[in-house]
């Protein structure tokens, strides 16, 4: 089981950032054994693919809309997974969900994630 925790969002003007957070409390595996990744949902829309990374933190995937703009970091000595998002766009406004997988390999596909968090609001103003 995995229970996580987003924090870190909010309403910034276009071309700022923010660095969302996720806290992880796990039982049975340890963090570092799960893929994380990062979703968002924008109102009437899908849940859609962010960015992932992998249990070490040494390979990473990120959607195309957001290469270079956002970063995917992890830090297994906290259980806390973070997204740098740089340069944001009135488009990224969503709610963003982090999620764990127990699959090998990096995945995009929210069926592939079997926890979820609550999510938390993203803003740009134009």
């Amino acid at each position: 089981q995995v229970h996580l925790v987003e924090s870190g969002g909010g309403l910034v003007q276009a071309g700022g950032s923010l660095r969302l957070s996720c806290a992880a409390s796990t039982s049975g595996r340890t963090f570092s054994m799960y893929v994380m990744g990062w979703f968002r949902q924008a109102p009437g829309k899908e849940r859609d693919f962010v960015a992932a990374i992998n249990w070490s933190g040494s390979s990473t995937d990120y959607a195309d809309s957001v290469e270079g703009r956002f970063t995917i970091s992890r830090d297994n000595a906290k259980n806390t997974v973070y997204l740098q998002m740089n340069s944001l766009k009135p488009a990224d406004t969503a709610v963003y969900y982090c999620a764990a997988s127990s699959s090998l390999g990096l995945r995009t596909s929210t069926l592939q994630y079997t926890y979820w968090g609550q999510g938390t609001q993203v803003t740009v103003s134009s």
